[in-house]
């Protein structure tokens, strides 16, 4: 498997929309990155970004998202529920594939030491990256949060950063940079007002008072939702996991007469965390991978599932898709087959690296390999997103409309509802190009016998991308905002160009 970073940089901003789409953009506009996820919290004022890629393309992403943040959020004018220390507040790097924790080591420092000398933001370097036993943590890093520290940082040599002056940037604060393994960042939310309550709790399942191993958790208020929560970052899934905590968590509540409402994952969280969850819900005797369909016709999985012929395999996402229910629809049809053009991709680069006959464009075959990758998952999860993107705009609809109050709040609700919607399958289109982009490459350069694979696969991407700016298009007159709707057909037209080109390059380059 190629080399792969995961990045999950936390931002102070979780109200303004078109802040944190801006900052995710600087991601987007990296080749080789791809955006697995954004997350916006108002009550923490906080989001979450998630991209992978090439180690290199994800530093990178990482140093301009960090650039955009600076300038676009001031820490001055900030508040929310979450501590924070800076405009962006943390960059952890994850290793996956075949990348080392110490390699994504030495990447934190190098992309830590460029934001503190382009962007003239300090930088504290945490958790495995950390040049100091007490700072692994990041919770002690960030002690004092922002006000803390800017008045801390030039008198208190503890506070000295790892790079930069010994002073916070003005608006930006100061940021922490480092490597770590997988961290599950979830929450439960109670049907409470009681803030003391949710501090006990948390006090009880966080490790350093005791509690289960690699858990940190505090009790924050969530005033938009009426309610209060116990808010983790899970360090280890290993030693506990998310079903362990919400046990205690819904019992401790329980006893003081409260119900839990919900609970929440932010960000992404690997596959065996969630059956970790379902063995031990299910008090399952050996480990479910093998038993699950979909791992089994995974890459690297169990390859026929049980014996049987893989080519007839259940397809239930086909079925749904054939069903009267509205959704899935067009939309995610359009990015599985975007899905399987990045996956043809994949194919006709790996079976091009490591030949001498192609040892000219290795490099660039592997690098095609790696994007396709991580494209392909990447697409293959919009299939579901884009399926409940429409579940907004129902809901939005649904809201009552007596008063002229109500009718205001339900035009709001609909308009932001209704741009999501857009936005969804024109996320769809950008990784689509991405896919095409990379099929065009992989005619020009792969191996000759896998052209007509090339071809195909651009095809497919081209199809995804042409199937997600219809979505795109039939969403937009319920939108009001005219500039917003004229940037979006600007961008869709743009995109449609791209991929027809794509189209021909790859036709040309393969002859056929």
């Amino acid at each position: 498997m190629a080399k792969i970073v995961e990045c999950v940089p936390n931002f102070s901003e979780g109200r303004r929309r078109e802040v944190v789409d801006a900052i995710a953009a600087e991601a987007r506009g990296v080749a080789g990155v791809s955006v697995l996820g954004c997350e916006m919290d108002a009550d923490h004022n906080r989001s979450v970004l998630t991209f992978a890629g090439p180690p290199e393309a994800v530093a990178e992403a990482a140093f301009r998202c960090a650039k955009r943040a600076r300038d676009a959020v001031d820490l001055r004018l900030h508040a929310g529920a979450h501590p924070r220390m800076g405009a962006t507040d943390v960059i952890p790097f994850v290793p996956l594939g075949d990348s080392t924790m110490e390699e994504c080591v030495a990447l934190s420092r190098r992309v830590g030491e460029r934001i503190a000398k382009e962007l003239g933001i300090p930088v504290y370097l945490y958790a495995e990256s950390a040049t100091r036993p007490e700072r692994r943590k990041l919770a002690k890093v960030r002690e004092g949060q922002f006000e803390g520290i800017r008045d801390a940082i030039g008198k208190d040599p503890a506070r000295k950063p790892d790079f930069g002056a010994a002073a916070v940037h003005p608006s930006a604060g100061a940021t922490a940079v480092g490597a770590r393994f997988f961290l599950i960042a979830y929450n439960v939310n109670l049907e409470s007002k009681d803030l003391e309550l949710a501090k006990r709790i948390a006090k009880e399942v966080r490790e350093k008072d005791g509690g289960f191993p690699g858990v940190q958790a505090m009790g924050l208020d969530l005033p938009e939702k009426g309610m209060v929560q116990v808010s983790m970052n899970l360090l280890d899934f290993r030693k506990t996991g998310m079903r362990t905590v919400y046990h205690r968590i819904s019992k401790r509540a329980r006893e003081a007469g409260v119900r839990v409402a919900e609970s929440e994952i932010v960000g992404l969280v690997p596959r065996a965390a969630v059956h970790q969850v379902a063995a031990a819900a299910l008090r399952l005797d050996a480990p479910l991978a093998p038993q699950v369909v979909e791992d089994n016709l995974a890459p690297g999985g169990g390859g026929d599932a049980g014996g049987g012929d893989p080519y007839d395999a259940p397809l239930p996402f086909l079925d749904l898709l054939a069903s009267d229910s509205p959704a899935p629809g067009g939309g995610s049809a359009a990015a599985l087959a975007a899905s399987l053009g990045a996956a043809l991709a994949a194919m006709v680069a790996r079976l091009t690296v490591g030949r001498e006959k192609y040892a000219a464009v290795g490099d660039d075959m592997a690098r095609v390999l790696a994007e396709a990758e991580t494209l392909r998952g990447a697409l293959h999860r919009q299939v579901a997103v884009d399926a409940r993107a429409y579940d907004g705009v129902m809901a939005a609809m649904k809201l009552p409309k007596k008063s002229d109050a109500e009718k205001k709040a339900r035009a709001d609700a609909i308009e932001a509802a209704g741009k999501r919607a857009a936005e969804v399958p024109l996320e769809s289109a950008r990784l689509s190009l991405r896919a095409a982009r990379l099929g065009a490459e992989a005619a020009e350069k792969g191996n000759r016998n896998a052209a007509s694979d090339a071809c195909v696969a651009v095809l497919l991407a081209r199809a995804g991308l042409r199937g997600a700016c219809f979505n795109v298009r039939i969403n937009l007159p319920m939108l009001k905002d005219e500039a917003w709707k004229k940037k979006a057909l600007d961008e869709v037209a743009s995109l449609e160009r791209e991929a027809e080109e794509c189209e021909r390059r790859a036709v040309k380059a393969s002859g056929l």
